[in-house]
C-alpha cells in the first residue's frame, strides 16, 4: 500500500464442472499474473474450485476431498508469494456442508461460510450447503492445517494495516447484508465470491445494489463472479467482476467473455478512513459491533504505510503508481452522463438560495458588479434565473460595470453586451477619479503599481455597490468564487464582502463549465450574439484587471500566471478539504492526474503555494457573507471549515520541501 492505495482484483477464470484440477490451475495462474501485477488481494468466484453448478456432486466425497486436496495445493504454493487469494470451495464440516470462501496468504488458510442461502426461484442450494448460523464454532483440521470455523464477524488484516471481510453472493442480497456489520467493525474492503446467473435487467439492479452497499458502508467493494465454463443445463452466468469505492464505479469486466480476466484497481483506503471518521451517523452505528481479527499478511516486516518497500511497490517502477486507477484532474466538474442534469441542479440550488434571500427580504432588486469575467457573469446569470422564476422584472437587477486603470476594451465590451442580452438594467461608473483622488487623500503614488494602488480599485468598487443599493434597493449580491476563498484571492472588505454570495461554493473550474454550458444552451436556443459574448468570457485570461494593459491593450495581470492554474489549485483544494489527504499524497496524486501536462517540479512549486495562502488567508473566510453550498466541498466558517486564522502552516510545509 502507497499513500492508501492498495491494488485488488476480481477474477473470473476459466472452469469445467467438477474438473478440479482444471480449475486450480486456471486459478493458480491467474494469482501468479496478479501477483505479477502488483495486486494484494485478489478474488475469485463462489465454488470456484469445483463449479458452482456441479448439483448434488456435491454429496459426493471424492469431489469434496480433491478440493480439499486444492485448497492444500494453493496454500502451498502461497508461500512463495506476496498476495492473499479468496476462492471459493465446499468444506464438509461437522456432517453438514459449507459454502465457503478459503483465505490463502503465505501459507496460511482461513474459511468463512456463507450465511444467507438461497432456496428460491433457480437456486436450490439448501439442498447441499447448511447456513454459517447452522454451526458450532470451532477448530479442526482441514487441507493439513488447523482451522477455525466462525459463525461471526471475521475481519482479516494486512501487514500494512489494511482490514476486509468476506461475503458470499446471496450475502450481499439480503435485507441485512453481512457486509454491513463487517465494515461497521471495520472493514476497509468487502470481497464477495459470487455465482449470480444473467437475466433480463438483472445487471443493472447488481449494479446499483453493489454501489448503494459500497456507499452505505462507506467501503470498497470486490465483487467476482461465475462466468463461462459453469454449467448451462438451466441457467447462464455471465462473468462479472466489478470494484466498487464508495458507491463509485472503479473497474469492471466484459460480461459473457469467454476468456478468463482479472479486473484491478486501487481502492484509496485512506480515503475511506477519512470519510467514515467524518460521519457521525457511522460511528453512531459502530457502537455495538464487535469481531475477530485475524492476521493474514505478509511475513516481512518491511512494510510501510507512506513510504519503504510496500507490496506495490517491490515488483517493479510502473507497479509503484496508479496504473489501473484514473485520478479525476477536476474532480469539481460533474461526470454524470446526463450533464444537462447536473448543470441543472448546481443551477436550482444557487436560485433556491438567492430567491428565499429576496423573499425574506420583501426585495425584488439586486445589484451586482459586471466585470465581463467569470464570476460576475455565473453570478448574474443566477439572478436572471432566479428572478425568472419568481416571477420578477428583469430590470430589478441592476448590473453596475466599473471601468478603472485595468480594465480592457475586451471585458468592459463583453459586459455591456452581456447585460443588454439579458435585458436587465445598466449602469457605467467609472472610477478612475474617485480612486485618484483617494490616492491624493492617502498620499499614494499613483505610479507605484502595488497592493495599494490594487486593493483601493477594489474597494472602491465594493462602496459603490453597497451605496448603489442603499440608493436602489435591494441587496448587493456577490461573485467571488471557491478557488478565490481558499487562495484568499480578494481584497478583503472589497469583493470579499456582500450581502449574499451565490457563487461561495462554486470553484473556478466549474464556473468556466458552467457558463460554456449557459453559452452552448444560448447557441441552441438561436441567441447566437449572446452565447458569442459567453464563449468569449470563457476564453478571456482570469484577471482582476488591477493593472494597466500592455501597449496592445491586452490583459497583462493574469491571475494564473500570479497564483498559479485553477485546476491545479481546485484539484488541492478538493482532496485537502473532503479528505484531508496530506501533501505528499496530494503531490503523488496530482503528478498522475496532470501527467504530461504538468511537471514535477511545476505542481510542487504550485502545492506550496496553495497551502501557504491557504494557511494565511483564513482570516478572510473567518467573515463570510452567507452563501449556498452547492457540492461537497464549502469554506463557509458556519459550515464545512472551521479553523484558526493563526494556525500554522510549518506542519505541511515541511512535507513539501522533503517531497
Amino acid at each position: 500500500m502507497k499513500y492508501g492505495f492498495i491494488r485488488v482484483a476480481a477474477s473470473v477464470p476459466s472452469v469445467k464442472v467438477a474438473d478440479i484440477e482444471y480449475n486450480v490451475e486456471q486459478i493458480d495462474k491467474q494469482i501468479l499474473e496478479a501477483e505479477r501485477q502488483g495486486v494484494e488481494i485478489i478474488a475469485f468466484p463462489e465454488l470456484c474450485i469445483t463449479g458452482y453448478t456441479c448439483q448434488d456432486l456435491f454429496t459426493q466425497g471424492h469431489l469434496l476431498k480433491e478440493a480439499e486436496n486444492a485448497i492444500g495445493k494453493l496454500v502451498e504454493i502461497s508461500n512463495d508469494l506476496d498476495i492473499i487469494s479468496i476462492v471459493g470451495v465446499p468444506v464438509p464440516y461437522n456432517n453438514i456442508l459449507l459454502n465457503c470462501a478459503a483465505i490463502i496468504s503465505h501459507g496460511t488458510l482461513f474459511l468463512i461460510p456463507k450465511t444467507y442461502i438461497p432456496n428460491y426461484g433457480e437456486f436450490y442450494e439448501k439442498r447441499w450447503f447448511a447456513s454459517s448460523d447452522d454451526i458450532n464454532p470451532g477448530e479442526f483440521v482441514y487441507a493439513g492445517q488447523a482451522v477455525d470455523m466462525d459463525n461471526g464477524n471475521v475481519l482479516f488484516q494486512t501487514s500494512d494495516d489494511v482490514r476486509f471481510g468476506v461475503e458470499i453472493c446471496e450475502d450481499v442480497w439480503s435485507p441485512e447484508p453481512v457486509s454491513t456489520p463487517l465494515a461497521l467493525c471495520g472493514a476497509d474492503i468487502v470481497f464477495n465470491l459470487s455465482a449470480s446467473d444473467e437475466l433480463i435487467g438483472k445487471h443493472d439492479y447488481l449494479k446499483s445494489l453493489l454501489s448503494q452497499q459500497s456507499a452505505r458502508t462507506i467501503s470498497g467493494y470486490v465483487y467476482s463472479s461465475c462466468g463461462f465454463g459453469e454449467s448451462t443445463q438451466d441457467v447462464v452466468f455471465g462473468g462479472n467482476a466489478i470494484i466498487y469505492e464508495n458507491g463509485t464505479l472503479l473497474a469492471e469486466g466484459n460480461r459473457f467473455d469467454f476468456n478468463p480476466q482479472i479486473v484491478i484497481s486501487e481502492i484509496d483506503v485512506e480515503r475511506l478512513r477519512s470519510e467514515r471518521m467524518k460521519n457521525t451517523t457511522f460511528r453512531n452505528a459502530q457502537k455495538d459491533y464487535t469481531s475477530r481479527i485475524w492476521y493474514c499478511g505478509s511475513s516481512s516486516e518491511d512494510n510501510d504505510n507512506n513510504g519503504g518497500n510496500t507490496l506495490a511497490e517491490c515488483h517493479d517502477e510502473e507497479n509503484a503508481i496508479l496504473k489501473y486507477r484514473t485520478i479525476d484532474a477536476h474532480p469539481f466538474i460533474p461526470q454524470s452522463k446526463d450533464m444537462q442534469k447536473s448543470c441543472d441542479e448546481i443551477f436550482n440550488i444557487q436560485i433556491a438560495g438567492l430567491a428565499k434571500r429576496l423573499v425574506h427580504t420583501n426585495s425584488r432588486k439586486v445589484v451586482i458588479g459586471i466585470s465581463g469575467g467569470l464570476d460576475s457573469t455565473l453570478a448574474l446569470l443566477v439572478c436572471v434565473k432566479t428572478f425568472d422564476k419568481l416571477g420578477y422584472d428583469r430590470k430589478g437587477i441592476l448590473g453596475v460595470t466599473m471601468p478603472g486603470f485595468g480594465t480592457t476594451d475586451r471585458t468592459y465590451n463583453n459586459a455591456i453586451s452581456l447585460m443588454n442580452g439579458l435585458g436587465i438594467s445598466i449602469r457605467e461608473i467609472n472610477i478612475a477619479k474617485a480612486v485618484t483622488q483617494h490616492f491624493e487623500d492617502i498620499g499614494h503614488d499613483i505610479n507605484v503599481h502595488d497592493v495599494t494602488y490594487e486593493n483601493s480599485q477594489a474597494r472602491e468598487r465594493t462602496q459603490i455597490l453597497m451605496d448603489l443599493t442603499n440608493h436602489f434597493g435591494g441587496l448587493v449580491v456577490g461573485t467571488g468564487d471557491l478557488s478565490e476563498l481558499a487562495l484568499g484571492w480578494a481584497t478583503y472588505n472589497g469583493d470579499h464582502m456582500s450581502m449574499y454570495g451565490v457563487n461561495a461554493s462554486i470553484p473556478k473550474t466549474l464556473i468556466q463549465y458552467m457558463v460554456r454550458y449557459v453559452a452552448d444552451s444560448f447557441k441552441q436556443t438561436g441567441d447566437s450574439k449572446t452565447a458569442t459574448t459567453l464563449y468569449d468570457i470563457v476564453d478571456t485570461p482570469i484577471s482582476p484587471e488591477l493593472t494597466p494593459a500592455d501597449e496592445q491593450g491586452n490583459i497583462k495581470q493574469k491571475t494564473e500566471d500570479l497564483v498559479g492554474p485553477y485546476e491545479l489549485h481546485d484539484f488541492f483544494l478538493y482532496y485537502f478539504l473532503r479528505f484531508g489527504f496530506r501533501p505528499a499524497k496530494l503531490y503523488y496524486m496530482a503528478k498522475k492526474a496532470f501527467m504530461g501536462k504538468y511537471d514535477e517540479d511545476t505542481v510542487k512549486h504550485w502545492l506550496k503555494v496553495f497551502i501557504r495562502r491557504f494557511f494565511s488567508q483564513q482570516f478572510k473566510r473567518s467573515c463570510l457573507p452567507d452563501g449556498p453550498k452547492v457540492g461537497s466541498v464549502s469554506l463557509s466558517p458556519r459550515g464545512d471549515w472551521r479553523m484558526p486564522s493563526d494556525a500554522s502552516s510549518h506542519l505541511w510545509l515541511t512535507e513539501c520541501d522533503n517531497l
